[in-house]
């Protein structure tokens, strides 16, 4: 069998040990042949493809980002369609997809897989905010940059007696927020999924600094102050159609200057976070959903994508990885409000 494989949406570290994963089992224990798209689905709708011989997966697990290449290609636009990308898969010879991505990745994989194309899928994303699945590959990766550049920031807020605000990613949910700033020993975490007016991060930040320390607050992208009706967006929307988020760090600094006195700064963490070497967790995890990812392919589980389900590697259909976003649950959020302030 002819399996192409494409890595589509943002970059990601652990991208390039499902693919090892998966071409190592399948050329080992199945004699398959692996191409793959360049650019995501771009490399789909255009036919663009490379050879991805054992050679080429050699020591990559370790490597961030992804040797194929990726983009926020929509499969239905600009030539594309079921039809189109079906053309292409029988003139070259490719017999099933292995697409490796995020929300919308998949939603675009189970609109081809309703149109009749043998495509299973592998969840993508830093955000760990794919339903059905208990951890994306990634997420742990964000969460120790994000970690390790808010304990620097707090050198600095600790020196100059400042309140210092991290924003982070995680779009609509708050598990990279949540992780980061536990981790880090913030007196706030804000999130999507929980309100907070100006006036309680005030509190927040006042209580922290009576006490004689420097006031941490760590934000997720997506947060919406009580009062505020959708997420903080300068830059317009996606391919997708999604706004692009960002920013809200900068927006609640000269606030919280004004409202405590204390002298506030805003760091914007942005593409750092999923940038550089998976870490160890992330590169097990991606490399054992790409070798579950080929027994999709073999036993022809068209429409459905691996999963993490505590620690076993599932199957599950697309449509339950894209109902509903994982939102970070309200115990989990009280655990981590007994440390505010």
């Amino acid at each position: 069998m002819k399996i192409g494989i494409l890595t589509s949406g943002g970059d990601c570290p652990g991208l390039n040990a499902v693919i090892r994963g998966a071409v190592l089992k399948g050329i080992a224990v199945h004699g398959h042949e692996f191409v793959g798209f360049l650019d995501g689905w771009r490399g789909v709708v255009e036919a663009d493809v490379i050879d991805i011989p054992r050679t080429m997966v050699r020591g990559i697990a370790k490597q961030g980002g992804t040797i194929l290449g990726t983009s926020r290609t929509n499969p239905f636009e600009n030539g594309g369609g079921p039809e189109v990308i079906k053309a292409n898969m029988e003139r070259l010879g490719i017999d099933a997809i292995i697409a490796i991505g995020g929300e919308g990745t998949l939603a675009a994989a189970k609109r081809l897989t309703d149109a009749g194309l043998k495509i299973v899928g592998v969840p993508k994303t830093v955000d760990n905010d794919l339903d059905a699945t208990d951890y994306t590959f990634g997420f742990d990766t964000a969460v120790e940059i994000a970690t390790e550049a808010i304990d620097r920031l707090r050198t600095t807020g600790e020196s100059h007696h400042r309140c210092m605000i991290a924003e982070v990613m995680g779009r609509h949910v708050g598990w990279i927020a949540l992780h980061a700033g536990m981790a880090s020993g913030a007196h706030a975490i804000l999130i999507p999924e929980q309100k907070a007016s100006m006036e309680q991060i005030a509190d927040w930040v006042r209580s922290a600094h009576e006490r004689g320390r420097a006031p941490l607050v760590v934000v997720a992208e997506g947060f919406v102050p009580d009062g505020q009706e959708t997420p903080h967006s300068e830059r317009g929307l996606d391919t997708f159609g999604r706004p692009r988020l960002g920013g809200i760090a900068e927006r609640l600094a000269p606030e919280l200057e004004a409202m405590t006195g204390i002298e506030t700064r805003a760091t914007v963490l942005g593409h750092i976070q999923r940038g550089g070497v998976p870490t160890a967790f992330d590169r097990v995890l991606a490399t054992r959903l790409g070798m579950a990812a080929i027994d999709s392919v073999v036993e022809r589980r068209w429409g459905t994508m691996v999963s993490l389900n505590g620690t076993d590697i599932v199957h599950v259909g697309f449509d339950a990885a894209l109902g509903n976003l994982k939102a970070v649950p309200q115990h989990r959020y009280d655990e981590a409000a007994v440390l505010f302030g």
